[in-house]
């Protein structure tokens, strides 16, 4: 059995996002309802599959290790009456047998528990793929239900979690489960009547796992929430920083994250108190099973003489107290066997919780860059007013488009329906003369190239982030460095283009990053671009070298420009000026001042 593909069913939303692409809301999915066979059988596909000569060594090696188990309590039968009692024992046979034994023994763990971590390591490994290509397939509403915080924590950590604590509870069950089931047959051979005795605890020890796991449970989801809750909290501090200290938030947001560590240590103590429990209970019961064996082996004794010798019953007592152990191990393993289920159902609630993006089948060729909008409206939610709304539009391929109006009048959302990061409530936009979700997604997307104000890096090289998505070519990144102003502090770096610029190339100045961006938008090479407020928040001079690249980079292409500074956009072929998510006037920037307009307003305020 293979792995299971990503599932395709409808996000666990309770509302779905008509802008993201999402259809109508979907109940959320409880795994709660499941029992834990059920629960199980949902992650067992991952650590299954390729893995059957792994399960059969660990089986076997499991098995093996078991069943050396009462070679240790038969030992003292020959060891009481023949040797010490009748002085007839081998004496070489004693080391022989012991360290035979242990070897075995030995042998046997070590096979088994690689064998169990390879299982382990390979299924994460699997699980983990799946996760990371869900997350880089997921519609874009997807990310405005989880946080990235919550996201790392599932796909790190929980996963290794859950994957760890499942295997580990196995090997304690099968090995522990194994010997048990070798030591009450021991124990029937040697005395079938005080083996009942012992059997009686088998149901108690069964109810209290039944029980308590449950609870168990209960608090391990409600673990899992607070976790996130209190990482998104410091996830918001680490990149608020600078806001926190201004405003002198410490304080507050100290008692934020008390709180919820507060309410996490609440429930971590539950979880202590719950499978803690199991263990005296365990032993209560063994310690009453125990007396009621003395007390009928003494009776045995003194109404059979003879019926039991003194190696038989110190051999009997002897397996018996050996059973306390591993079922003190196997009482214990609840816990980690619902936590371990738990944390993989959170990964699998990912995978089966998310729709993946959906595109067409068309790959036109060559891409010309004309662009349609007709009758676009967008709502982000049903009971939200419009974003955009009857949006109508048409730029020829080449044609420099720039994009004004006041914070909020649907300029950015306009764009974000380009490469398809939003969708349309109604009407369409085209491209070439092809709606947007008839082409295929991929190749819709390298068709455009995007520089924001918001630049994103990857900590990486500087050369694999010029080249991100494309194959490495070291010539042409110079050329894009040198195209966008960047080559002299380039080569400047330890490593010129092979540096590594950090997390979000934070060594660099704002004017730097955003030269970076320019020369990766040069690198790909699209036919239509989309500059998004590029300028913004740049000193003076290196306004003047971002505008240069731009200059550059625009020539040829279909370009989509977005400023607030409109002596920016002076140059466009065409000016949309938008409010309230419409289109309230259009023309060039001549034409449009000659009408004494909005725009002329917005220009006399930039001025």
């Amino acid at each position: 059995m293979q792995a299971p593909p990503l599932s395709t069913t409808a996000a666990p939303a309770a509302s779905a996002s008509l802008a993201s692409g999402g259809t109508h809301p979907v109940p959320e999915f409880d795994p709660s309802t499941l029992t834990l066979r059920e629960r199980l059988a949902r992650v067992a596909p991952y650590f299954w599959g390729q893995q059957r000569w792994m399960w059969a060594l660990a089986l076997a090696t499991t098995l093996l290790g078991a069943a050396t188990e009462p070679f240790i309590p038969a030992l003292l039968k020959p060891l009481l009456d023949n040797g010490f009692t009748e002085g007839t024992l081998n004496l070489w046979l004693v080391p022989l047998f012991i360290v035979g034994l242990f070897f075995i023994r030995g042998l046997s763990q070590f096979a088994g528990q690689y064998a169990l971590s390879r299982i382990a390591n390979d299924g994460m490994l699997r699980l983990r793929r799946d996760l990371f290509e869900r997350v880089q397939q997921a519609q874009m509403g997807f990310f405005g239900r989880h946080s990235a915080s919550s996201l790392s924590n599932t796909v790190v950590y929980e996963v290794q979690t859950g994957a760890s604590e499942l295997v580990s509870a196995f090997l304690v069950i099968s090995r522990d489960g194994f010997t048990l089931v070798a030591l009450l047959a021991y124990l029937l051979y040697l005395n079938w009547q005080l083996t009942m005795a012992v059997a009686v605890i088998v149901p108690g020890v069964s109810w209290i796992m039944k029980t308590l796991s449950r609870r168990l449970y209960r608090i391990t989801k409600s673990s899992q929430a607070a976790t996130d809750s209190l990482a998104y909290v410091v996830e918001e501090n680490v990149l608020a920083h600078r806001m926190v200290r201004l405003h002198g938030a410490q304080q507050a947001q100290g008692a934020r994250f008390f709180a919820l560590s507060e309410q996490l240590r609440g429930l971590n103590i539950k979880s202590t108190i719950a499978s803690a429990a199991m263990t005296p209970t365990t032993q209560l019961l063994a310690a009453v099973a125990l007396s009621a064996v003395i007390c009928i082996a003494l009776w045995q004794g003194r109404n059979s003489a003879g019926a039991v010798s003194v190696g038989s019953f110190v051999a009997f007592i002897s397996a018996m107290l050996m059973l306390i152990a591993p079922l003190r191990r196997v009482a214990d393993v609840a816990k980690p066997i619902t936590r371990g289920v738990a944390a993989l159902e959170r990964g699998l609630a990912l995978l089966e919780g998310s729709l993946a993006e959906q595109g067409g089948t068309q790959r036109p060729s060559p891409v010309r860059g004309a662009l349609q909008f007709e009758s676009v409206s967008l709502r982000f939610s049903e009971d939200a007013a419009p974003a955009l709304r009857e949006v109508s539009l048409h730029i020829a391929p080449g044609q420099i488009v720039a994009l004004v109006g006041s914070s909020g009048a649907g300029k950015t959302t306009l764009v974000n329906l380009l490469p398809r990061f939003l969708s349309p409530s109604s009407g369409q936009v085209l491209l070439d003369g092809v709606a947007l979700s008839d082409w295929d997604l991929a190749y819709l997307r390298q068709q455009f190239a995007m520089v924001t104000q918001d630049v994103v890096m990857f900590n990486d090289s500087v050369a694999a982030n010029i080249a991100l998505g494309q194959p490495l070519d070291e010539a042409k990144v110079w050329q894009c460095l040198e195209a966008a102003n960047l080559t002299e502090h380039v080569r400047q770096l330890p490593d010129g283009i092979h540096s590594v610029v950090g997390h979000n190339a934070g060594q660099f100045s704002g004017g730097q990053r955003q030269r970076l961006a320019i020369a990766r938008a040069l690198y790909k090479d699209a036919p239509i671009l989309i500059l998004d407020e590029a300028t913004s928040a740049l000193d003076t001079e290196s306004e003047r070298l971002v505008q240069e690249a731009l200059t550059r980079l625009m020539q040829g292409r279909t370009t989509l420009v977005i400023a607030h500074r409109l002596s920016t956009i002076e140059h466009a072929d065409h000016v949309v000026v938008m409010q309230q998510g419409q289109i309230v006037e259009q023309g060039t920037h001549q034409d449009l001042l000659a009408q004494d307009g909005l725009y002329a307003r917005l220009q006399a305020y930039s001025a």
